[in-house]
């Protein structure tokens, strides 16, 4: 066992992890930084949608992890397996321990398939599909390709889970290559969600209403999916009536896409870390730990009640590096982070919707003087090409960019939907 010491210590090397490393070496390259991550490979999960739904490639959302983090910062190849708040340190796998001055969580979330019965068994095969996992997105498209007829659903777990819209978003994609294919009357399309609605945020909610009704596919709402036999192609979800009275319903597929439950990194809800429910407990404006001072936390594992997703990241990561640089020198923090998330939501394969809101739901586009609702080819390129050239060459590389949301066309937009 061996100890070593960092003056800024990174447990996660993902899109929060890497974008901070490298954000924080920019502002600042006499700091020692060092990165707690045991992948070779980084993915651009955003993407996964439509390589599930036959857009785009894995290859192209993939990149060697080594490539991405700026050589001035250590790249410790392991994984975290405990935390030491107390004595400002993390003990590793291996046993070799790491102390610090400043700690940055940001290990992202836990894919649990295991809390489906069945579900582990069968990934892969008999039609069971999810763009949640880089083993098996591929599949996803396999699948679809395949099908001709039949019952094809997609399923949404209790929340929090990363990107609310992707339950949803493979969906469209593969109700518009039914129709472009000629099969849309010999398919029929189920949505299965745990929750109450479409979306969170009502306002996008009612336009999503409309897409779903556009192509007739039928939504089971209060609908978890608790189990799966993928040799006989059934799925079982429990419901509940209006006096919380559980019971299950079993239906038969041809193809189904379950997204899986997810929650924190199980040696995060362990720690001391941890708030009562696993997440990383840090206040939501200024991501600063809400008991060790000189621990911060970004990204999905955290206790913020924000949308997860890599938009999210982007207004994190300086609220971050900015107030851990404020500390070195005594300064008062800022409570730089309002909650802003971003959802490019792919509703047909040629058109996506862009839905961007903060704490409390409040709908912050970038570009207020377009409605956001609109499915608009523009943001499909968007998706394909914009976004992630943005993720790869400025957000990874540490380069801050910004576009300050506005709300004066929005806020008559939003007004006239709550009222009509």
């Amino acid at each position: 066992m061996s100890e070593q010491h960092h003056s800024v210590l990174i447990v996660g090397g993902g899109a929060a992890g890497v974008s901070v490393a490298n954000n924080m070496h920019r502002k600042d390259s006499s700091i020692d930084i060092a990165l707690i991550e045991p992948s070779e490979k980084h993915y651009y999960q955003p993407g996964f949608t439509i390589v599930g739904g036959g857009a785009y490639t894995l290859k192209r959302c993939t990149k060697n992890e080594a490539d991405l983090i700026n050589p001035g910062i250590n790249w410790i190849k392991e994984y975290a397996e405990s935390f030491q708040p107390d004595d400002n340190k993390v003990t590793l796998k291996s046993g070799d321990v790491i102390s610090y001055d400043f700690l940055v969580v940001c290990p992202g979330l836990q894919l649990d398939f295991n809390k489906i019965e069945g579900l582990e068994e069968t990934l892969g095969k008999n039609g069971v599909c999810t763009n949640y996992s880089v083993n098996f997105v591929e599949y996803t498209w396999e699948t679809l390709q395949k099908i001709e007829s039949g019952n094809v659903f997609f399923t949404q777990p209790p929340m929090p889970i990363k990107c609310a819209g992707a339950p949803q978003k493979i969906m469209y994609l593969a109700a518009d290559r039914f129709r472009k294919k000629g099969i849309a009357d010999k398919t029929n399309v189920e949505f299965f969600n745990a929750g109450p609605g479409m979306f969170g945020v009502p306002f996008f909610a009612k336009a999503l209403n409309k897409v779903v009704a556009g192509y007739g596919i039928k939504t089971n709402f209060g609908h978890n999916l608790v189990a799966i036999d993928g040799k006989a192609k059934t799925a079982t979800f429990e419901t509940a009536d209006a006096d919380g009275n559980k019971t299950t319903v079993t239906k038969e597929f041809d193809m189904i896409h379950v997204t899986p439950p997810q929650s924190a990194p199980d040696f995060i809800k362990q720690s001391p870390l941890a708030n009562e429910g696993g997440w990383v407990d840090v206040n939501q404006f200024t991501l600063q730990h809400n008991k060790y001072s000189n621990v911060f936390g970004l990204g999905d594992a955290t206790s913020t009640p924000n949308a997860k997703t890599a938009a999210a990241v982007r207004k994190q990561v300086p609220v971050v590096v900015d107030n851990i640089l404020k500390l070195k020198v005594s300064k008062e923090l800022v409570e730089g982070y309002d909650g802003y998330g971003s959802c490019p939501l792919t509703t047909s394969l040629s058109t996506c919707m862009v839905a961007e809101f903060s704490y409390g739901g409040k709908v912050t586009p970038s570009f207020p003087f377009l409605d956001p609702r609109t499915n608009s080819r523009f943001w499909w390129y968007g998706k394909i090409f914009g976004f992630p050239w943005l993720y790869w060459h400025i957000m990874i590389k540490g380069i801050r960019f910004d576009v300050p949301t506005k709300e004066s066309y929005v806020e008559k937009l939003v007004k006239e939907d709550a009222e009509s």
